[in-house]
């Protein structure tokens, strides 16, 4: 009974596509859960109260709340009562979600379980507010045991009266999946749990760091499910976002261990597991508490080899910025040809095997700004820049992608930057060559780009990503800008120097110097 139900479950949810435009979906946020992956993700429920109460925030065809409910049914410690209340406002889909419901109906009289089951046909953005308005962290309205949910994938538009309402509930996040995950939130019960799959979007950078502090203040991040292809999760709806599923309960105090699993497709039975010091997740005293994720334990995975690279943005007395030409506001300055009035503007199409080739004659992009007393604040002194790209696209290799500004190449005492750049520099100006080619190599290197997918699982390198990672000392990154002459060395080049640099910090004779000091995460003194 059980396997057919999950068959006939996932038959639901692949003619609801088929009869059902992509776009449309897309344009509400909404991507089924396939049954496989509900079935893992109510299994990572810990036995827990005999009286269950499970919240689906988005139902959908209620795939994940049936497994949950099933779950918990076919466990020797059974509970003695369920009551499942499902939000859902897709018309087309209710009737598939009723029959859901009525499965479950079915399933615990079988087991001589009290069943309820609530269908809520209401925004559930807005209910679980008016359910929690009187406190964000008191909640007196209905808490719930379990908490299951998919939640809706789209950007919030800050000038809906849905942004406001969650804005007065000093609930601020940039897309809907985590509005929906943070109201769950609220909604749990201490000691209740959470089991989702989201977006690992949320896991670094400034947009969700309001959101990353209060999850982890609230919960109790235990299991973490990374899938290795971000192909996986709901391939058969072309969806490429990198996905994770976690299970947390509502507790305040912070885990010593949390797992983490892998797995390339929906074999969970197969999936690698570990189990890791939570710190290594979660690095102590990092205000921003960024998820860093891909922990395997080997000793030359980058998480380990990067441990040797000890110093900092800070430490170097560096900087890294976002580009100040934002071209669509700068639009009547630009120029496709340079000349006496105006600068050198560079963009990513300029990026040429590790150094900034400019101007480039066939390009669709401006190679210049005019210089004005609007324009004039948008530039920076010629020196020597290291600059990254802010956007990759989900199909290239890498995510860190590094070129250097040189100025003996390119005649001019300024220089604008185009805001789809972040740039290096020293106290706004500059840097000296040879320091700014070895940041190049590093950043250029397969293990600092390995490291930056350990906790970013977007495309995006903001400033803020580039921030947190880890770097080699001012005399290392010297050492290795002296193999730079007028190209960048070819990748393979790049990862020997690297991982000469790492063999020589491993080395007794270095350790010795660091008089055994054991690694510090970036925010440990």
């Amino acid at each position: 009974m059980i396997m057919k139900s999950i068959l006939t479950l996932d038959h639901v949810r692949e003619s609801f596509n088929g009869a059902t435009s992509r776009k449309a979906r897309s344009k509400i946020g909404q991507f089924l859960t396939p049954a496989p992956i509900a079935k893992f993700m109510a299994s990572m429920f810990e036995i827990g109260s005999q009286q269950v109460r499970i919240l689906d925030p988005g139902a959908g065809t209620g795939v994940l709340f049936a497994m949950c409910v099933e779950t918990l049914v076919l466990r020797e410690n059974r509970p003695l009562s369920i009551k499942v209340v499902a939000y859902e406002t897709d018309a087309a889909i209710l009737p598939h979600l009723e029959e859901t419901m009525k499965r479950c109906q079915s399933l615990c009289t079988s087991y001589g379980i009290s069943f309820q089951g609530i269908i809520r046909r209401e925004d559930f953005v807005s209910a679980a507010i008016e359910e929690t308005k009187e406190s964000l962290f008191a909640v007196t309205g209905e808490q719930f045991t379990h908490v299951i949910l998919n939640p809706p994938y789209m950007k919030i538009n800050s000038r809906t009266a849905m942004s406001r309402e969650l804005y007065s509930s000093e609930i601020e996040v940039a897309n809907l999946y985590a509005a929906f995950v943070w109201l769950s939130m609220l909604m749990i019960e201490p000691g209740g749990q959470m089991v989702a799959i989201t977006p690992r979007s949320f896991c670094n950078g400034p947009y969700f760091r309001k959101f990353r502090i209060a999850f982890l203040r609230t919960m109790r991040l235990k299991h973490i499910h990374i899938f290795e292809s971000r192909k996986k999760a709901f391939g058969d709806d072309n969806v490429l976002q990198e996905n994770i599923i976690y299970h947390a309960t509502r507790e305040g105090q912070k885990p010593k261990l949390i797992t983490i699993s892998t797995s390339d497709s929906f074999d969970f039975d197969k999936a690698c597991t570990l189990s890791v010091p939570y710190t290594r997740v979660v690095y102590p005293g990092d205000p921003d508490m960024f998820i860093h994720l891909g922990i395997d334990g080997h000793e030359d995975s980058p998480a380990e080899q990067i441990k040797c690279f000890k110093s900092s943005i800070n430490k170097l007395g560096l900087s890294v910025s976002t580009g100040r030409v934002v071209g669509f506001r700068a639009r009547e300055y630009l120029s496709q040809n340079y000349n006496k009035e105006t600068v050198p503007l560079i963009y990513p199409c300029h990026f040429q095997y590790g150094f900034i080739s400019w101007p480039v004659e066939s390009g669709k992009k401006p190679n210049a700004i005019k210089v004005s007393s609007e324009t004039f604040g948008l530039f920076v002194e010629a020196g020597f820049y290291v600059l990254t790209k802010r956007f990759s696209s989900k199909e290239q290799p890498r995510r860190v992608m590094a070129a250097i500004y040189d100025p003996t190449r390119i005649n001019s005492h300024l220089v604008g930057f185009e805001n789809h750049l972040n740039y290096f520099h020293k106290q706004g100006k500059g840097l000296p060559s040879d320091l700014a080619k070895g940041l190049s190599i590093y950043l250029n290197s397969t293990i600092a780009d390995q490291y930056f997918r350990l906790f970013s699982g977007h495309t995006q390198v903001n400033a803020t990503d580039l921030r947190k990672m880890p770097y080699p000392t001012y005399e290392q990154l010297v050492r290795l800008g002296a193999h730079i002459n007028e190209k960048m060395p070819d990748q393979e080049t790049i990862d020997a120097m690297i991982e000469k640099e790492v063999q020589i910090a491993e080395s007794p004779t270095h350790l010795i110097h660091f008089n055994g000091e054991r690694f510090l995460g970036p925010y440990e003194e």
